[in-house]
């Protein structure tokens, strides 16, 4: 009898590093989670380990009680090495040793959910401790990458790992809790941690930023923070369309009462580019891109007091030059005696900026969210260029300027960026010269 009790008492079982990769051949432990003593059940992560690829949560293939932790924290492990003992619970079917028999890779594993964290509404959002200082493994930031969750975002989410540590369980709960501090608010100033670098800012006037500023600070910086900017630049050989606008502005004014500017034809090129290329004209909402059904042309306007404000032109690709005209003349006085009423200035699917207003040359604009892409206009320069005829090379003065196009790399590539940009070009640069006003 007692040799019968003795054969189905419980027998340690070596715990192995498991294999993680077909070119893994080590790792390094980062955090038990489980202590000598405790009790585990099947499925539950007991360590969590670093590899050169990816970070993993091991868990146990059987439920039991830990006898020896072998190996600890920032040891590196071979594959297969032992690192632990554990003992099977009884009435559990796990009996063969792990040394025998591996665990399959840690990226296929089952993992057992974690218990939900209790997440602030979206109206306390703004008040979460943000964690600047946090370490954050490869494999989390591959699943941030795969959501497109910032490390602004990353920082606000409750980690339940060793030291503040933030682990994959974490994200994966703080997802399906509904990612509630997508847009929340920066907690500092601007919109990010400032350093404590002792700074020495001299002396002078304090000047208090109004409200106005504070919102375009916030704005600016949460684009640069959401979107990965990156800027395009093209040449346009305006002078067809300089020369057709000074020969006509005149007998347009008198016919129309509107005063012809630029911007109008700009927003006319714009808006049959986009017709063109319909990605552009999108916004991003979480894993999907919304591609919007109609196209409102934003227009960067400087006020008296130097801040911003992007008055809206409603379905630019609908209306005729002079109806341009005159609602962009409308827009721009309401805008200089701050008139504009809140419905002119939303809705905007892709804005424009003319930094020639100002003598720039050229602009690399911030791109004014929840759009993903918007053109800067430098100044309209005469100069000396080689213009390529049939009969041979010629030097001629001509009415160039640059354009920049800052896009979201997160959905637009270059090729959209580019042939976009260089489809606004060729709208201004074969603007036709015979049309009537």
């Amino acid at each position: 009898m007692s040799n019968n009790n003795k054969a189905t008492r419980p027998q340690p079982i070596a715990f192995t590093l498991p294999k993680m990769g077909e070119s893994i051949t080590e790792g390094t432990i980062l955090n038990w989670l489980v202590a000598v003593g405790d009790t585990f059940a099947e499925g539950e992560v007991l360590v969590e380990v670093a590899t050169d690829k990816v970070d993993n949560e091991v868990v146990a293939p059987f439920s039991g009680k830990v006898l020896e932790i072998k190996r600890g924290a920032q040891e590196v492990v071979k594959i297969g090495e032992e690192i632990a003992i554990l003992e099977v619970l009884e009435n559990t079917s796990a009996a063969t040793p792990v040394a025998s028999k591996q665990t399959p890779p840690a990226d296929t594993q089952p993992i057992k959910k974690s218990t939900p964290i209790q997440l602030p509404t979206s109206e306390t959002a703004r008040r979460v401790t943000t964690n600047h200082n946090r370490f954050y493994s490869p494999l989390v930031e591959q699943i941030a990458r795969q959501h497109h969750i910032s490390y602004e975002e990353l920082a606000r989410i409750p980690a339940t790992g060793k030291e503040g540590r933030l682990r994959k369980s974490d994200v994966f709960t703080y997802l399906e809790q509904g990612r509630i501090f997508q847009f929340a608010p920066p907690v500092a100033p601007g919109g990010f941690s400032i350093p404590d670098l002792k700074l020495d800012k001299g002396t002078g006037r304090l000047v208090e930023m109004d409200r106005m500023r504070q919102l375009i600070a916030d704005h600016m910086v949460y684009s640069k923070h959401a979107s990965p900017h990156v800027t395009a630049y093209v040449e346009a050989d305006m002078t067809a369309m300089v020369n057709w606008r000074n020969a006509h502005k005149e007998a347009f004014q008198n016919k129309y009462g509107e005063k012809l500017t630029f911007t109008p034809l700009f927003v006319e090129a714009v808006a049959k580019a986009i017709q063109d290329f319909p990605m552009i004209n999108v916004s991003v909402d979480g894993n999907h891109i919304l591609v919007k059904e109609y196209i409102h042309i934003g227009m960067a306007t400087a006020l008296p007091s130097g801040n911003l404000i992007v008055p809206v032109v409603k379905d630019a690709d609908k209306k005729d030059l002079p109806n341009l005209a005159q609602e962009i003349n409308q827009l721009t006085e309401k805008a200089r005696n701050n008139q504009l009423k809140a419905d002119e200035t939303k809705g905007s699917t892709f804005t424009i900026s003319n930094v020639g207003t100002f003598g720039s040359l050229m602009g690399t604009p911030i791109i004014n969210q929840p759009e993903v892409a918007i053109l800067a206009t430098g100044v309209i320069k005469k100069r000396a260029e080689v213009i390529e005829k049939p009969e041979g090379d010629s030097i001629e003065i001509r009415s160039m300027m640059y354009l920049s196009l800052s896009f979201d790399h997160r959905v637009v590539d270059g090729y959209l960026a580019g042939s976009f940009l260089r489809r606004i070009a060729d709208n201004l640069e074969n603007f036709d010269i015979h049309q009537s006003i």
